[in-house]
């Protein structure tokens, strides 16, 4: 069943003007209505009707509400980040998908791949960045009283909204304080000459991450997910909002993409299998790579040496400092 067949059956039951996308994702129907009330027994039995034709797949029909705020291309003031030729964000349409474990070790193969690195850690709500480059509980310091001096882990230059605060203190800040914070520590730390500066985005598409995506000149956002649909639903809602707010997606890195058992050697699709080259290939991004399920990644960023650092000659470390060759190749 192809995805016009999906829409002109979905107008059949609710107004065609309503209907902002229909995608047929890994033996999954997603249906996006915007700025629409739902009516429960109409939706069912839209579901029912693709159900008959489509029995082995799964149906989700989305209803979605769009505040009134215009997210096209404005001339908006950019932050001025001194001496950064290109930044690049690491962005998922949820928590929990690995987006800051991805963030780090992109940043260290970026650096093993020959570029000068910096990573900013801008996830407010979750900073994780100092734990996994070990400067947890080292205090900021500034040596000319205006700026702050980054902090420096296995040859990249670090800066985290973390290092604000206690590790157990919560940031219970608004939309504008939090991206206040972001700005300084962004334009207000010396970061030397940086050839990529990577931004551990906050996860999901709320009013930080718009605004982040307006004052900042990205070269491009790449997009982590694992393989599950409902992972891959908020995947697909964090590539709409960029593509709004035209902003380059660099593409879509597969996160705990499958275990191989580390005593009979079987692999195991834990999450599913290939869902986010899927969903790549359909919405026309690219898929960057694949990164498995692998305890030593979990085990060396709890310690604070992250697995391109501790292990560089790993599969693992390989297949970070694959996708970083291809995102150096697409920002040229």
């Amino acid at each position: 069943m192809t995805e016009t067949e999906i829409t002109q059956i979905a107008a059949k039951y609710y107004p065609s003007a309503h209907i902002s996308g229909v995608k047929v994702l890994n033996n999954r129907i997603i249906i996006e209505f915007k700025n629409l009330a739902e009516t429960p027994n109409i939706t069912a039995a839209l579901k029912q009707e693709l159900l008959s034709l489509q029995p082995e797949y799964k149906i989700s029909v989305v209803f979605v509400e769009e505040k009134n705020i215009n997210l096209g291309v404005q001339a908006i003031e950019k932050w001025k980040i001194a001496g950064v030729k290109h930044i690049i964000g690491v962005a998922s349409g949820k928590g929990g998908v690995g987006k800051s474990t991805t963030a780090v070790n992109l940043a260290l193969a970026l650096a093993n791949c020959g570029k000068r690195v910096a990573l900013l850690d801008a996830d407010v709500y979750g900073p994780s960045v100092p734990t996994m480059l070990g400067y947890e509980n080292e205090p900021l310091i500034s040596d000319d009283g205006t700026h702050f001096k980054p902090f420096c882990a296995y040859g990249i230059e670090s800066m985290s909204v973390g290092a604000l605060i206690d590790r157990d203190t919560p940031l219970i800040w608004r939309g504008a304080k939090a991206c206040g914070a972001i700005e300084q520590l962004m334009t207000e730390t010396s970061w030397g000459e940086i050839d990529i500066m990577v931004v551990d985005m906050p996860p999901g598409t709320g009013d930080i991450l718009i605004t982040l995506s307006q004052r900042v000149d990205f070269s491009g956002i790449v997009i982590v997910s694992t393989p599950q649909d409902i992972a891959l639903i908020d995947a697909v809602k964090g590539i709409n909002m960029f593509q709004k707010t035209g902003t380059t997606v660099l593409g879509i890195v597969e996160n705990m993409s499958y275990f191989i058992c580390p005593h009979c050697g079987e692999r195991a699709d834990i999450f599913g299998h290939d869902g986010a080259k899927y969903t790549a290939e359909s919405m026309g991004e690219v898929f960057l790579g694949a990164i498995p399920l692998e305890p030593e990644i979990r085990r060396t960023s709890d310690a604070g040496t992250p697995i391109v650092a501790a292990n560089p000659d790993s599969p693992h470390t390989k297949a970070y400092e694959e996708i970083a060759q291809k995102i150096i190749q697409r920002i040229g």
